[in-house]
């Protein structure tokens, strides 16, 4: 299952082409963050999109004072000093809350407050919402092989980026010059 495909096959070309192409409609779409807009709409109008992706950086952390400052920083790509802006608006707003780590006082654990919680669960309504009204037609076996297949290429896709993340720091100068 490993083994390494011949792409310059027509087929494989052809279904590489594809992917490409559909990665960029995709990402376009999200760049739009409808779901995330529709949901602060019905439960928070005062955050922005910024706050959803922390909020969603400090869920995926779980529990476990394994939520930070820096996670969030590290999750978002961003630097540190803005991650902590960005989590005192939340915070400022009771999404999210400061607590001291019982293992390293020295230490900010974040936890999500029951507003925060609310919002999570309606981005997910939200998102189900969406999906299930896209799939509606597919079947059942349709449905499990694309969620599978999806969540492969999604992790193959975090696996080359956290490899090659140097990469990128190389790359971005060079382009920056070419200009």
């Amino acid at each position: 299952m490993d083994e390494k495909r011949d792409t310059t096959a027509p087929d494989q070309a052809d279904a590489m082409q594809r992917i490409s192409d559909t990665m960029t409609q995709q990402r376009l779409m999200m760049r739009r963050r409808i779901i995330g807009r529709i949901a602060i709409a019905n439960v928070a109008p005062a955050l922005e999109i910024t706050h959803l992706d922390v909020l969603d950086v400090v869920h995926r952390a779980g529990e476990n004072d394994r939520a930070t400052i820096g996670s969030v920083a590290d999750g978002m790509r961003i630097d540190p000093s803005r991650a902590s802006r960005i989590v005192a608006e939340l915070v400022s707003q009771n999404v999210l809350e400061r607590r001291v780590c019982q293992n390293d006082a020295r230490r900010s654990i974040l936890v999500i407050t029951p507003k925060g919680r609310a919002l999570l669960n309606e981005v997910h309504a939200v998102k189900r919402r969406l999906l299930e009204s896209v799939t509606e037609n597919w079947s059942a076996d349709d449905l499990d092989t694309f969620s599978r297949l999806y969540q492969r290429f999604v992790d193959g896709l975090e696996d080359y980026a956290r490899d090659h993340a140097g990469e990128a720091a190389e790359i971005a100068p060079k382009a920056r010059t070419a200009s």
